[in-house]
């Protein structure tokens, strides 16, 4: 029954590939995988990661680039299933082939292996594709699931879905974020299964020992309060710019979501201050401003270095982006409600180095007590930072 569904997916791909730009730049790279394996040298052994997208993507990286340091002649293929990682990450210089993984049916799963000869397999959080985990399995090819958690509603532990938990007793190890995943893998008899946490914190930790200086953000920071919203939607916008705007010593770097010249038009015209665009800044009127906008991607998880308060927004829409990515820099993190699916978040909470709004007053009451009281601030930052740091390590576990 899985392979069929999987294989009427595959179809229904092709056909909506016709109408859908998405959807065909998967079904494209599906070809150009199999006539870029056939190209391969026969000698050639590869160590292989799956990631759906990037947040998968992030989390598995860690591996690779320790397994790069570690053995700088073993060949790392990624692969991944969404365009939207495929796309973004494909000249990502940490592996050394990077292609789309086709459909898991059982001839796709065969051919793909014979060609990629892949001497182990890491498949990333939510990856469980039977037909690819069974051929590895029955090849004899160790295959992991790394930063994997597990929740009662998964298929694995329904009556009804037990057949397609055989796929996790084939595996060689799991490497798993908490206990509750254990307690849930071993009532259906699997038993290789480790707590290690979740990579990212690693991660995280990484780009933050490589952040680079900014000089533009530096300037424009000085020696004052600075708030940094990154990953900004309109709803966070309307509670974040009103303070701003009444407390003016306060200086604020956005970094919204979304930066279409609409939306970076809407937030100036929402802005009473002097503002500047980070495209269009120069030293001097960096430092002159009291909003610094920035109009580009790649940046944020630099700029956190220079808050004092950050605020990491989509808690009022689809969700919470990336709080780790603030929290390591040991600053307090406020958030909005809609950040219940993410673990790293409930647990900053708990610690004390995040703070939940779920309107503008409540933000105007948490800043005033965060920004106008020295030691409520360092104790929170302090918290954020020593939940981070005592949440890495799962990488060198996984990879000694």
């Amino acid at each position: 029954m899985y392979s069929l569904l999987i294989m009427l997916m595959a179809l229904g791909a092709r056909l909506a590939a016709l109408f859908n730009h998405k959807i065909a730049l998967m079904v494209n790279g599906h070809r150009n995988t199999w006539r870029r394996l056939r190209q391969l040298r026969g000698t050639d052994e590869y160590v292989w990661f799956h990631a759906a997208s990037l947040g998968e993507f992030e989390q598995g990286r860690p591996l690779m680039e320790r397994l790069r340091r570690q053995h700088p002649e073993q060949k790392i293929l990624l692969t991944f299933f969404s365009p939207s990682g495929y796309e973004v990450r494909k000249n990502y210089d940490g592996a050394d082939l990077i292609l789309y993984l086709p459909f898991d049916t059982p001839l796709n799963a065969r051919r793909f292996i014979k060609l990629a000869r892949p001497k182990a397999a890491y498949f990333i959080k939510y990856e469980f594709w039977r037909n690819y985990m069974d051929t590895l399995h029955h090849r004899g090819i160790p295959c992991y699931s790394v930063s994997s958690i597990f929740r009662p509603g998964q298929v694995f532990f329904k009556p009804w879905g037990r057949g397609y938990a055989s796929v996790l007793r084939s595996l060689t190890h799991l490497y798993v974020q908490n206990e509750e995943s254990v307690r849930l893998l071993q009532s259906i008899g699997v038993t290789q299964v480790t707590v290690v946490g979740d990579t990212r914190f690693d991660r995280v930790i990484d780009i933050r020992n490589a952040a680079r200086p900014l000089p533009l953000v530096e300037r424009f920071a000085g020696c004052g309060q600075v708030l940094v919203a990154g990953s900004s939607w309109q709803p966070d916008e309307d509670i974040l710019l009103p303070y701003f705007n009444r407390h003016r010593q306060l200086k604020l770097v956005l970094a919204p979501h979304v930066v279409s010249e609409e939306h970076l038009k809407q937030i100036e015209q929402k802005i009473e201050r002097h503002c500047v665009r980070y495209s269009q800044a120069t030293s001097k009127s960096a430092a002159e401003a009291d909003c610094l906008i920035i109009d580009c991607y790649g940046l944020l998880s630099s700029i956190y270095r220079y808050a004092t308060l950050a605020y990491v927004g989509g808690g009022f829409g689809v969700g919470i982006h990336n709080v780790p990515e603030a929290a390591v820099y040991g600053c307090p993190v406020v958030i909005g409600p809609n950040n219940h699916k993410f673990r790293e978040a409930r647990e900053l909470l708990a610690c004390g180095g995040c703070f939940e709004i779920h309107s503008a007053d409540d933000f105007n009451r948490t800043a005033d007590h965060l920004l106008g009281n020295p030691h409520a601030l360092r104790q929170a930052g302090e918290a954020a930072a020593g939940y981070i740091s005592s949440h890495a390590g799962a990488t060198q576990i996984i990879m000694p």
